[in-house]
């Protein structure tokens, strides 16, 4: 496999972490139909394709994975209440990179909803281990603690099958604000989609990639409006996106997307036009 976009000294690599399907009403929150799908299809049943795409970062220093996709854990119930399409095929993946799950040394949770979260651990025959058992798992303190505590709401989105294990096998590291990682990678806390939302800049040489996680989770979400319902504060999220879009074009940056099934990354102009992607 060839990299889909280098950055600097970095290699990036979007890995299958499985497809599936979402609301449309869901995904566009209060913008109307008419408008959002003149930008992004849906189905007749007003079902949006969305990916679970973790992003491979290589480096002569590390190897970071930017979040796990669905996992191999869902029941048949849960694959159809999200309508799931394809499955999931990171460990697959990361051998035709010539990579085992025992060569990535940290993983990047921008947020521990279960589409990001589900490959944390694996099931093996009729055991559940750790994916990445030698990689640090990257997580924003205040997020774990919701983890540890879900309110009424997150408690249908953090589900405790993908974290058994996690704190006890002390390949978790939890940070407060922000983090370098390695070199030219960092992550920030931003809050919005939800409390422990983080994002991860990757810069070098000039050149740059933002993942904004949840905060864009398509390219069609650019209009800093265009929120989800899924955002627990979208004025935060409307201010955040105001914010970080204009570093990032500012940068000429790469804006990563991790459930785009139509493109991997872009470029955005001033006026929010797609002037690069791939």
């Amino acid at each position: 496999m060839t990299p889909s976009l280098k950055i600097g000294c970095f290699e990036l690599y979007w890995l299958n972490g499985g497809k599936f399907a979402l609301d449309g009403g869901a995904m566009f929150g209060v913008v109307p139909k008419v408008l959002w799908s003149k930008k992004y299809p849906c189905s007749e049943d007003n079902f949006v394709p969305l990916t679970a795409s973790p992003i491979l970062v290589k480096s002569q220093d590390a190897i970071v994975l930017i979040e796990t996709g669905l996992g191999n854990k869902l029941t048949e119930k849960q694959q159809k209440i999200f309508n799931v399409t394809e499955q999931w095929q990171v460990p697959e993946d990361l051998k035709k990179l010539g990579l085992y799950r025992e060569d990535i040394d940290f993983v990047i949770l921008t947020h521990c909803d279960f589409d990001h979260a589900g490959g944390i651990l694996m099931k093996e025959e009729d055991n559940l281990t750790l994916t990445f058992p030698k990689a640090k798992h990257i997580i924003q303190k205040r997020e774990w603690e919701d983890v540890k505590a879900p309110n009424r709401r997150s408690a249908h989105t953090f589900w405790p099958i993908n974290f058994e294990g996690l704190q006890e096998s002390g390949q978790l590291e939890l940070v407060d604000g922000e983090a370098e990682l390695c070199p030219g990678i960092r992550v920030i806390h931003t809050g919005g989609h939800n409390n422990g939302h983080q994002i991860v800049w990757i810069e070098d040489a000039g050149e740059a990639a933002l993942h904004l996680a949840d905060l864009l989770p398509t390219h069609a979400h650019f209009n800093p409006l265009w929120v989800m319902a899924y955002d627990n504060f979208p004025l935060e999220v409307i201010s955040l996106k105001e914010q970080l879009e204009k570093e990032g074009i500012e940068k000429n940056a790469w804006f990563t997307f991790y459930h785009d099934p139509f493109m991997k990354a872009c470029r955005f102009n001033e006026k929010g036009e797609i002037v690069q992607k791939i």
